[in-house]
């Protein structure tokens, strides 16, 4: 059985600092929901506020309708894993599993069978009596969450619990995360500071800065219709084209930038006159100029081969260079480095949003 989480105006505050601030948002019951954002965005904060370790300044946390305050985190129907898993070293896989089931007074004979069937959910079936040092980094997540989903909680959460594990393995184990998290049919809510985590797995997204939730929404309206310059800059690799509305119609908008007027879609309705910096992902970008595309010229720096694309790299203005990225089928010639480019993208893969604060300023 699984519930919804709402965070009803929740601001978090230590002393004069502002960890949230007025978080509003409804998680569904059943739901796989990722906050992501950088290093000290308030993520964190939020997931410790909903596991009852920290209480709102402001706001309320109610889970499955009940509103949490003065609930310790030993009462709520949560579990939480950590970073580390804080597995216990010395005891079996299987007395792992089945420790919160014993410390709340369960018999043995019925703790060891709800382990064991928790071992066949992650695929560890013959690997109960085995110690937790004898298991390889994939396996020791798969026993962390068994162990959580032993005492039934309604919303399970998740605090970066990939970030120790080598790429290859943090890819496999989000397909593993996913299709477990869809067999208990629970609340997932899952911290990560890894875009590629939070699109592959997650149902929702919401993408934070500076304690503040800037979007809320799926993978691909998130990565496709960023909300702001931040979620533009931060979900994904975007080129920022900075300047000034100089047009605006019924098709979009044309800013004025350092590379010449440059068009995208506009779903801000931003106006004549107004700051704005223009994105273009740059799997958008292309070599040469079609008949409707928009263009701008730019001397090539260099150019990395990764097997499936080559990403070529120009030069840009304010230590931003452009990135453009062209599959193998592309059947036009790259530019060499030192080489004045033309490069083009079709205008309504570029969105002009209000100018602001970009990740990684």
């Amino acid at each position: 059985m699984s519930a919804g989480v709402e965070l009803d105006h929740v601001t978090v505050r230590f002393g004069q600092f502002t960890a949230v601030d007025n978080a509003t948002l409804d998680i569904r019951g059943g739901e796989f929901f990722s906050f992501l954002g950088p290093s000290g965005c308030g993520k964190t904060t939020i997931l410790r506020t909903v596991s009852g370790f920290l209480d709102p300044s402001e706001g309320a946390v109610r889970i499955g309708g009940q509103d949490m305050t003065g609930i310790g985190p030993n009462k709520r129907p949560t579990a939480l894993i950590f970073q580390n898993l804080a597995l216990f070293p010395l005891m079996t896989v299987a007395d792992n599993i089945a420790y919160g089931l014993r410390v709340r007074g369960v018999s043995k004979p019925e703790r060891m069978k709800k382990a064991q069937e928790l071992l066949d959910l992650i695929a560890l079936s013959d690997q109960g009596a085995k110690l937790v040092g004898e298991l390889s980094g994939g396996q020791k997540q798969r026993v962390a969450i068994a162990r959580a989903l032993a005492v039934q909680p309604k919303v399970l959460l998740l605090d970066e619990p990939l970030s120790a594990l080598d790429l290859k393995l943090r890819q496999h184990m989000r397909n593993e995360l996913r299709a477990i998290q869809q067999q208990v049919g629970i609340t997932f809510i899952y911290i990560t500071h890894d875009q590629g985590e939070a699109l592959t797995m997650s149902d929702r997204i919401a993408v934070m800065s500076d304690g503040v939730i800037q979007q809320v929404s799926d993978g691909k309206t998130v990565y496709d219709e960023p909300d702001t310059a931040f979620v533009a800059s931060f979900v994904g690799e975007n080129n920022p084209f900075t300047g000034k509305v100089i047009r605006a119609d019924s098709t979009g908008a044309v800013v004025q930038t350092a590379f010449g007027p440059l068009r995208g879609r506009n779903p801000k309705n931003l106006k004549e006159g107004a700051a704005a910096t223009l994105f273009v992902r740059p799997e958008s970008l292309r070599p040469g100029k079609g008949e409707a595309d928009t263009t701008l010229s730019a001397e090539t720096l260099s150019a990395a081969f990764e097997g499936n694309a080559t990403h070529v790299f120009l030069k840009g203005v304010a230590k931003k260079d452009i990135t453009m990225t062209v599959g193998r089928q592309n059947s036009v010639p790259l530019p060499a480095a030192g080489e004045k480019a033309t490069i083009s993208y079709e205008p309504m893969m570029g969105i002009v949003l209000p100018e602001g604060k970009m990740a990684r300023e």
